[in-house]
């Protein structure tokens, strides 16, 4: 069998087996998994909330028991040395609280062994010490360094509420409430805790503030330029944070279609007076509910729904590998797409606000956060229909715009909000603070950008928009010859980005960083002609390998190589070799985390990409090296 039919063979396995996950109305409904943090925090809510949904947590802690290592601990991913302090005790807690296990159980008992090993639950993140705190097992600090009467802050002071970005100001609006009530709430089945503290640790204060001078200072600065008897601020600081998240919730219930928001927000809202009872901490809880997926016969309570990001990528990438945009699975999809443009102006228009709606968020049922990379994936896939339609020209032409507007004054794409990239907030005592506290342009994002403008709109380097996208992109690669991606593991994902960018708007193949970039992606290629690579350097902010390739890091440095070749290289049959012989592969590898949430802490597996991104590198590779044949 020649390549090409090899090759063809893929393709058509691919493509059979995305259109048989396509779901009736028109989306692909893979899930957005992130382990089994979000599974713990539904028991430990349930239970909190004295929600006895019986069925539904004995569920969760088999499946939750079924992650355990020999060791006692639960990891984020496979290759994390012995395992994760914070999620250890998020499982332990979890399990106690379900009262399905006992601390006596010899599983349990190994668990807290490894916490103690590792520090106690006292070295856990601040995000699990909050949980903690508003659950009854860890005492909130005296003082918190960020005061409630921030989100009273006007956008023209000089730090303001929305200086944070989005990501930020979801999770810590309710903390803001949480932390100034210093609420907790403990029931008949709260377990005690207290054994996995070291000595004294209970009563120690969350961290040094002391190193935080500088923002503090910058903060009570502020705070002297408010109008108001400091007591009736307080007050109304208090309401606006919890108009803010009410204003934000979407028709499921949730807020912001986030689960750590929606969580938190739900013992804000009762550290304000609402009761568990109340119908919307009930309907926020079934929002969440609904959130959970059943897929390959593990149940999972998912962070928030993925169909738009899914559908968006599976549509193109079908085109790609040849389907017509006529065909029903690309029409459904095309339905699906136009239903959830978005309309509304959400935060984003804060530090935008001249431009229209017209943007794609990534969840199902986000209508008031959209983001760029969703957005430029929603325009790859219905390029074609919205080109032969000239009714549909109006949405693409404000998607378009919309685009356009986020740019930074750098030159280079955020996510979801401009410019939201003070330095002075990294002074923020929370792990991984500059990927959840600000909103900074990317190489991946830049560079998808760049890739959608130059393949699908015909748009240059010449363009002054396109220049300084460019211009950013090329000034962000690092001495190696690689670029770091923000929302993917890792370094692979951002050179992929950032290769097919720059080389769809123009610079030249030759051009001596391109060849700096393929040359280490030669480099990295492993033995078995794929690659792979650790979400250890999402930590350690250098490449690390995977001892093992992948699927879909393999698909994305192919497609790079494919983008930035004129010839078939012994590396491009390489890869293309090993996306052939690994047809149908099932083991770790395949679940192993290729998204990116919080360095440390947060990492998703996208169950799509094992079949989209090799669909999309093999269809790529096709047209260029084969049918030219």
């Amino acid at each position: 069998m020649s390549m090409k039919q090899m090759v063809d063979a893929e393709i058509k396995r691919l493509t059979k087996i995305l259109v048989s996950a396509q779901e009736p109305y028109g989306s692909w409904s893979y899930p957005f998994d992130i382990g089994i943090e979000t599974d713990c925090y539904m028991i430990i809510l349930l239970r909190t909330l004295e929600i006895n949904d019986e069925e539904f947590i004995q569920l969760l802690v088999r499946k939750i028991m079924s992650r355990q290592e020999q060791n006692g601990a639960w990891k984020l991913f496979y290759d994390e040395e012995e395992g994760n302090l914070a999620l250890t005790v998020e499982a332990y807690y979890s399990l106690l609280y379900s009262g399905y296990l006992e601390k006596e159980d010899p599983r349990m008992q190994k668990a807290k062994q490894f916490i103690l090993k590792n520090g106690g639950i006292e070295e856990v993140n601040m995000f699990t010490k909050v949980m903690l705190a508003l659950t009854g097992q860890y005492k909130w600090p005296r003082f918190f360094p960020i005061p409630v009467e921030v989100i009273l802050f006007p956008t023209w002071f000089p730090l303001h509420f929305f200086d944070l970005s989005m990501q930020a100001r979801a999770n810590l609006t309710p903390i803001l409430i949480l932390s100034d009530y210093k609420y907790s709430v403990r029931t008949y089945r709260s377990p005690d805790l207290s054994d996995l503290f070291l000595g004294n640790a209970r009563h120690k204060e969350w961290g040094d503030w002391r190193e935080l001078q500088p923002i503090l200072s910058q903060i009570q600065q502020s705070m002297k330029f408010l109008i108001g008897y400091p007591r009736e601020l307080h007050r109304l600081a208090l309401q606006r944070a919890e108009q803010y998240m009410l204003a934000r919730v979407e028709s499921d219930g949730t807020f912001l279609s986030y689960y750590s928001s929606t969580f938190l927000m739900i013992f804000a809202l009762m550290a304000r007076g609402y009761a568990k009872e109340h119908p919307l901490i009930r309907k926020a809880v079934r929002g969440l509910k609904s959130f959970v997926t059943f897929y390959g016969g593990d149940i999972h309570a998912a962070y928030t729904t993925a169909n738009v990001w899914n559908t968006t990528l599976a549509g193109y990438a079908l085109q790609e590998a040849g389907m017509p945009y006529t065909s029903p699975t690309i029409q459904k999809s095309h339905e699906y797409l136009l239903s959830r443009q978005h309309m509304l102006y959400g935060d984003w228009a804060v530090s935008n606000p001249n431009a229209v709606p017209g943007g794609w968020g990534f969840s199902h049922i986000n209508t008031m956060n959209p983001d760029v990379d969703d957005t430029t994936a929603a325009l790859r896939s219905l390029r074609t229909f919205m080109i032969e339609k000239p009714k549909y020209r109006q949405s693409w032409d404000r998607a378009i715009r919309w685009i356009v507007s986020m740019q930074n004054n750098d030159g280079g794409w955020p996510a979801f909000e401009r410019n939201v990239n003070k330095a002075i907030l990294s002074w923020l005592p929370i792990e991984g603070n500059e990927g959840t506290m600000l909103d900074p342009s990317s190489a991946d994002l830049t560079g998808r950008t760049l890739e959608f403008f130059g393949n699908f709109t015909h748009l240059n380097e010449y363009h002054h928009f396109i220049k300084r996208g460019v211009r950013w992109l090329l000034k962000d690669q690092r001495n190696d010859g690689s670029w770091y991606g923000r929302w993917g593991i890792c370094f692979i994902y951002g050179t992929w980005s950032a290769v097919t960018g720059l080389t769809a708007v123009g610079v030249r193949k030759d051009h001596h960083q391109i060849r700096r970039a393929i040359k280490w992606l030669h480099h990295i290629q492993q033995q078995d002609g794929g690659w792979g690579e650790s979400c250890l350097s999402d930590i350690r902010k250098e490449y690390v390998p995977l001892t093992e390739s992948t699927r879909t890091h393999t698909a994305w440095a192919l497609d790079a190589l494919i983008a930035a070749e004129d010839q078939e290289t012994d590396p491009i049959k390489r890869g293309v070799q090993y996306l052939i012989d690994t047809a149908g592969k099932n083991d770790w590898t395949q679940t192993y985390p290729k998204g990116q949430g919080l360095p440390g802490a947060f990492y998703i597996h996208y169950p799509s990409y094992e079949y989209i991104f090799p669909l999309l590198a093999l269809s790529h590779y096709r047209e260029k090296f084969c049918d030219s044949q």
